[in-house]
């Protein structure tokens, strides 16, 4: 995990501890309280699961283009091999 993630997740949760606080303390009826609870909570599993499909694209992106590096730095050292064979023949 880098540390922009940590930091991500660290004031996602930091927000949530915040709401949740917020809401707790609110003079609301009990009923009305966990309407918006289950409103946030909703929100915040909505925001979670993009974040969590960003995350994932973004690792399947890097992992794609690691890959393609891999793939030139053998067809260079392919290429190399070949003409110091062609030099020594």
């Amino acid at each position: 995990m880098t540390t922009k993630s940590k930091i991500a997740l660290g004031i996602l949760g930091a927000a949530a501890a915040g709401v949740v606080i917020g809401l707790l303390i609110a003079p609301e009826k009990g009923s009305e309280m966990r309407k918006k609870i289950k409103k946030t909570a909703g929100g915040w599993a909505d925001n979670l699961s993009h974040l969590f499909e960003r995350g994932k694209e973004e690792a399947e992106n890097a992992l794609d283009g690691a890959k393609e590096k891999l793939r030139q730095s053998r067809s260079a050292a392919e290429d190399k091999v070949n003409k110091i064979k062609e030099s020594l023949s």
